[in-house]
């Protein structure tokens, strides 16, 4: 055998897994599956179809996912850049399913970096609600707003705080959480052998406090009627069947909705729960819901080893009234606000966390009137749509923002929203993600490359184009001068400036073709 497993795990699975055992080690001499997942923000089924260059075969378990073959590099082409698809494990892409976004949800993403999870939240949600997407790692949170940002993402807000400081603020706030939870990642030996090489026995124990924690954090912040998937990547029951036992003993208003056995999902085992920490059998009623959770395993589907759990709140509305006024909810909290409006904006107060705050922006003191006028400008002028959303202002950066700056005080913010452009002395720069969200309908100028010629790789690499003067398209009584939108075959890739044949490249430096 190629992975050198840890001889403990090994013979916990074996007694847990009996005469399963030996399908379930044979599969670590399997290769390991690769896969991409379409990013329905951007492209529709049959465009993917039509343009994606590989050989697709579908994952059972996610109507937007496929398997490709794992030596192409699906990273190197053009289409990644324009956030056409996700690179992602199959097995990771069940959780965001089973959680049943709907148009107009409020999501959270409690455990989110480096974002899979979330881009295929946002493409359910198709623009409409609001997703809060978090990591406590500070670090880790640079992947995860890059990738929302990548993928065209324009109602995302970006935390780096703990899930019991977000309860504080969002009680009973959300319809639909997930908890993608950190675990000892026994399912992730096949994929990443350093997991093996790493893994101690003991995680398991450290990794199930964390969750417990994580867990009763989510059910303050759930709505009534709402539903919380919990998945792990980890076989060990004391993560999986027993955390959730545990959950449904503490939080009696919370069912387990079954999972459905057409898509390669095993059930729970329920077998496998041992005893309560104080010695109890786990309730017969508590048991039976475990089986109703699923498992994905090595040796029985064509993905990685995965856990998942889905939760809802049954109780009625009646008890979390008083809750919801001690924070003062309305419908306000989640705003429409059109660049093309003409109503005045709000004052704009000052957070103590400068949130959001990017690479070249203005930390003095600035009129936050002249910003917004600024912006406002800046979308009349080189934009064919309105766009939605708050305006908040940290320094000169504007963000379009599904919440209400009041909402966001006092959390620690990387993002509070779409992020636009920053005002610089009288001029608004857009931002790249506000071209990398746009369709190119939206622009008033656009230089379309096509994916199979040089070009598109060159503008990646941020060089300077050739470009005949008309290649550019432009809306009615708009001239060259401006910014243009380049795209590929259709799809954003980025800002830039035309002038005398020369195609100025604003593609940022951190982003580009390596």
């Amino acid at each position: 055998m190629a992975i050198q497993l840890p001889i403990v795990f090994v013979e916990r699975m074996r007694e847990l897994l009996g005469e399963e055992f030996a399908a379930f080690l044979a599969s670590y001499e399997e290769p390991r599956y690769a896969g991409i997942r379409m990013n329905a923000l951007k492209i529709g089924e049959a465009a993917f179809r039509e343009w994606i260059p590989y050989e697709l075969r579908p994952i059972p378990w996610c109507e937007t996912g496929y398997y490709v073959d794992e030596g192409i590099k699906p990273g190197k082409h053009p289409y990644y850049h324009a956030g056409l698809y996700y690179i992602q494990e199959p097995s990771a892409m069940a959780p965001v399913e089973l959680l049943q976004v709907a148009s107009g949800d409020r999501v959270l993403d409690l455990c989110a970096a480096p974002g899979g999870k979330s881009t295929q939240i946002a493409g359910k949600l198709q623009g409409t609600g609001v997703l809060v997407t978090n990591d406590v790692h500070a670090e880790r949170t640079k992947a995860l707003a890059k990738n929302i940002e990548l993928s065209g993402v324009r109602n995302a807000v970006v935390l780096n705080e703990s899930p019991e400081r977000i309860a504080k603020f969002f009680p009973h706030f959300f319809d639909k959480i997930l908890i993608d939870a950190p675990c000892s990642g026994e399912g992730m030996f096949r994929k990443d052998e350093d997991m093996a090489r790493l893994w101690e026995p003991d995680w398991t124990l450290k990794y199930a406090g964390m969750q417990r924690e994580i867990l009763s954090s989510a059910a303050a912040m759930l709505a009534p009627g709402g539903r919380i998937v919990y998945s792990t990547c980890t076989f060990a029951p004391e993560e999986n069947e027993m955390m959730i036992a545990e959950f449904l003993l503490s939080h009696p208003e919370f069912q387990v909705i079954p999972l459905a056995r057409d898509s390669g999902i095993a059930p729970g085992r329920p077998d496998w729960l041992g005893r309560q920490e104080n010695g109890q059998a786990f309730p017969l009623d508590v048991a039976r819901q475990t089986a109703g959770c699923g498992r994905l395993w090595p040796h029985q589907a064509a993905g990685e080893g995965h856990f998942f759990a889905v939760l809802e709140r049954i109780e009625g509305r009646e008890r979390l009234i008083k809750a919801e006024k001690t924070i003062n909810i309305t419908e306000e909290d989640e705003v429409q606000t059109s660049t093309r409006g003409r109503r005045t904006p709000r004052p704009v107060r000052r957070s103590r966390h400068a949130a959001g705050a990017q690479d070249g922006s203005d930390r003095h003191q600035v009129n936050e009137q002249d910003v917004l006028e600024s912006w406002y400008g800046f979308a009349r002028e080189q934009l064919a749509a309105s766009l939605t959303g708050e305006p908040l202002l940290y320094g000169g950066n504007v963000y379009l923002s599904p919440l209400t700056k009041e909402r966001l005080n006092g959390l620690k913010v990387v993002r509070p929203g779409w992020y636009v452009g920053t005002a610089k002395s009288g001029r608004f720069i857009p931002g790249h993600p506000l071209a990398t969200a746009l369709r190119i309908e939206e622009a008033v100028r656009v230089l379309n490359l096509s994916g199979e010629a040089d070009e598109a790789v060159r503008y990646l690499k941020g060089e300077t184009l050739a470009v005949e003067a008309e290649r550019i398209q432009c809306r009615e009584g708009v001239g060259l001068k401006g910014y243009t939108l380049v795209a590929v075959d259709g799809y954003a890739l980025g800002w830039s400036k035309w002038q005398d044949g020369l195609l100025k490249n604003e593609y940022p430096a951190g982003w580009r073709w390596t």
